[in-house]
């Protein structure tokens, strides 16, 4: 059964700016009724609208006439520029703001490996954004976390004190108390926080090392990192774990934290993570095998000092399904190359002059055998 809205006065609009709001409406987006002062008389309808709400940034409200939120007089108008001649009536519906939905509670499925009064450590699934952003206002970890954790509102970034990419996979700590969420950013400082990473790389690693490299925001490319001399310091260790053909799993440790410290610092060093959209040159696969659609990269282990205990704790996780099959894949190719590689060395080994082919009794074509019982 529809039941009615309820109806209410109008109320009247400020003089300087032509404004009522129409309480009748109830939806999600209720409607703002706005009457086109006679001094606006020629102007555009997103230069009327900007001066009647001007807590709204034109571009905003120029998108909010195109996705159709705007009407004039009763018809809906999609275009930014339409001429006003002063007097006409405008209803807006304006969309919710996203940087509130940033902070909203959502069922987002976590998989927390360990949980306790002080802290959450979890396995973050690729393709899952930390924190909320440009282009990324809802649907992220933290909006996750306040829903898992109510309490988690009241403290800065629902808890989090450090970050993963959006597709890079692995263990994650969040802080539950204030005290903890301290205690754990000067653990990070002090490195004491023990991060280490699987990947999957380009090329043939010759030995272990470290890249010590700072890092600043690229000089032309705004989305992307750098090393750049004049940026912060940056440190990454790592080791060979397994070669391949053309590729190398090794894992790295952080000595600091840097926005995409790994990618970066391996493409330096010209092995830049299979798949890697950004850095990775188009490198999206390993040699003759299959495509890989995110960066090769799984935080695998994590290591700290529990802020309550103090006790020394350590996390570990298996690398998700694609990235295993991935490193199989690598493996198989690897391991077949090498097998056909020997198969011909042991030939030139113990045959010099090349194989003289015999045919035994039997393994000849028939006509071949017959000739040669008559010639004895």
């Amino acid at each position: 059964m529809k039941i009615p809205h309820k109806k209410t006065e109008v109320d009247q609009a400020k003089e300087n700016t032509g404004e009522s709001i129409e309480r009748a409406d109830y939806s999600a987006n209720p409607r703002l009724a706005l009457s086109v002062p006679a001094d606006c008389g020629g102007q555009r309808l997103d230069q009327v609208l900007a001066r009647l709400r001007p807590q709204h940034s034109r571009s905003r409200l120029q998108n909010w006439i195109r996705e159709d939120r705007v009407s004039v007089d009763g018809a809906i108008v999609s275009e930014p520029k339409q001429k006003l001649w002063g007097g006409e009536r405008i209803e807006l519906a304006e969309a919710p703001d996203e940087h509130k939905q940033a902070y909203s509670p959502e069922a987002i499925e976590l998989n927390i490996v360990h949980e306790d009064d002080t802290l959450i450590v979890l396995d973050k699934q690729a393709g899952l954004v930390v924190h909320p952003g440009s282009g990324n206002w809802s649907g992220t970890l933290l909006n996750a976390l306040l829903y898992h954790e109510p309490a988690l509102e009241n403290i800065p970034r629902a808890g989090i004190v450090h970050r993963l990419d959006k597709d890079t996979s692995g263990l994650m700590v969040v802080a539950k108390t204030l005290e903890a969420q301290t205690d754990l950013v000067r653990q990070m400082q002090a490195h004491t926080v023990k991060r280490y990473y699987q990947a999957l790389v380009r090329g043939s690693v010759e030995r272990g090392g470290t890249v010590d490299a700072p890092i600043a925001r690229h000089p032309t490319q705004r989305t992307k990192m750098a090393v750049v001399k004049t940026g912060k310091p940056a440190r990454t260790h790592y080791r060979i774990v397994e070669r391949f053909i053309d590729c190398t799993l090794i894992e790295c440790a952080l000595e600091t934290g840097r926005t995409h410290q790994i990618r970066v610092h391996l493409t330096s060093i010209k092995h830049p993570l299979v798949g890697d959209p950004v850095y990775g040159g188009g490198a999206s696969r390993v040699p003759i095998g299959p495509q890989f659609h995110r960066q090769a990269l799984h935080a695998r282990r994590l290591g700290l000092v529990h802020p309550a205990s103090g006790k020394p704790m350590l996390w570990r996780s298996n690398l998700p399904d694609d990235l295993a099959e991935l490193v199989q894949t690598a493996r198989m190719l690897a391991f077949e190359a090498r097998a056909i590689e020997e198969e011909d060395e042991d030939w030139d080994d113990e045959l010099e002059g090349g194989p003289e082919i015999i045919y035994a009794r039997g393994d000849g074509p028939v006509e071949d055998e017959d000739e040669d019982e008559c010639e004895q």
